[in-house]
């Protein structure tokens, strides 16, 4: 059986073993594969009945082309790189980690929301550079310092991640309110109250973003969403990019109405020199990675290479597309 990786190495840079996967077959793993050019692609499927890929699309071309595939495991949640109904149709199961980041995305939520409450690596580099040394006073910050307990949070989409989030927003003294499209508004967990959208919105200090991405959740940070939030509300996304209306959250930003935002994810990634929230005020972004502590990494291979065990046993697990 012939397995290929297509884009292995934001999975395993050199800090994992493949030896798993490769003792389940001829295995071959590329650390990239271009997201455009499906030529290579199928060039590098060739004849592999086992496909496993991040972030590289298998189209339908992909699926005409490589007649020999017979399993595509996704490195990630989300699958929408695959086309899934094709997949379907050729009766080729389409796998995925569901459950591999949980703690680790909503650690860095808050590590987020710190960070733009207490703006600890600005401040250590200016001791570093000398600033602390000399000043007149004993002490000194260049950002509002922000306490959060007593503030609430308002996250959307109460799913793992935004339980666990929440859990940790409750340990740091904050109220916790949650919207999601499946729990009824009113009922109360021992960590949050479930309320509407626009109650979200309106009483909420913190955002928290923590849904999917749907035709009903893109762009629901929005000029008129903002314009219904608290007067210098803090945002947080680190669930999908497309979640927010970028030049409506730029604008926000540099008017006051939102005062900061922390931000994993952007619409286009790798990021754009174009973006609009590049040197937008009080916005903090960083590079896709709440997923990516070796130990979350490490659980995603485990289930990655069980996924494949599942399937080659004639039971498989996490299929997206049957």
């Amino acid at each position: 059986m012939k397995i290929v990786v297509l884009d292995g190495y934001t999975l395993n840079p050199g800090d994992l073993s493949w030896d798993a996967l490769e003792n389940l077959g001829e295995c071959k793993i590329y650390e990239r594969t271009s997201l455009t050019d499906e030529a290579e692609i199928i060039e590098r499927i060739g004849d592999a009945e086992i496909v496993i890929t991040n972030k590289t699309p298998v189209t339908k071309k992909i699926f005409d082309a490589c007649k020999n595939i017979k399993y595509v495991g996704v490195l990630a949640t989300g699958y929408n790189v695959v086309d899934v109904e094709t997949a379907k149709i050729k009766k080729i199961p389409v796998c995925n980690i569901p459950t591999y980041g949980t703690t680790a995305v909503a650690q860095f939520a808050i590590a987020l929301l710190l960070e733009i409450c207490h703006h600890v690596g600005h401040h250590n580099k200016a001791v570093h550079e000398g600033r602390w040394e000399n000043n007149d006073d004993w002490c000194f910050w260049d950002y509002p310092l922000i306490e959060l307990a007593g503030k609430t949070i308002g996250i959307i989409g109460y799913g793992r991640i935004g339980q666990t989030t929440g859990k940790l927003a409750r340990a740091l003294g904050m109220n916790v309110i949650a919207f999601d499209a499946m729990r009824e508004v009113g009922t109360k967990t021992e960590d949050c109250t479930f309320v509407e959208l626009d109650e979200l919105f309106k009483t909420s200090d913190v955002i928290a973003l923590h849904c999917p991405l749907f035709p009903s959740t893109q762009g629901i940070i929005n000029k008129d969403n903002i314009a219904k939030m608290k007067d210098g509300v803090i945002i947080i996304n680190n669930s999908r990019g497309q979640l927010i209306v970028e030049e409506d959250l730029r604008a926000a930003l540099d008017s006051g109405k939102v005062y900061a935002a922390g931000l994993d994810v952007v619409s286009t990634e790798p990021i754009r020199g174009d973006n609009p929230l590049l040197g937008a005020k009080n916005c903090i972004i960083t590079p896709h990675i709440s997923w990516a502590p070796k130990e979350s990494r490490a659980r995603l291979m485990k289930i990655a290479v069980d996924n494949l065990k599942a399937f080659l046993s004639g039971k498989p697990v996490n299929v997206v597309n049957f």
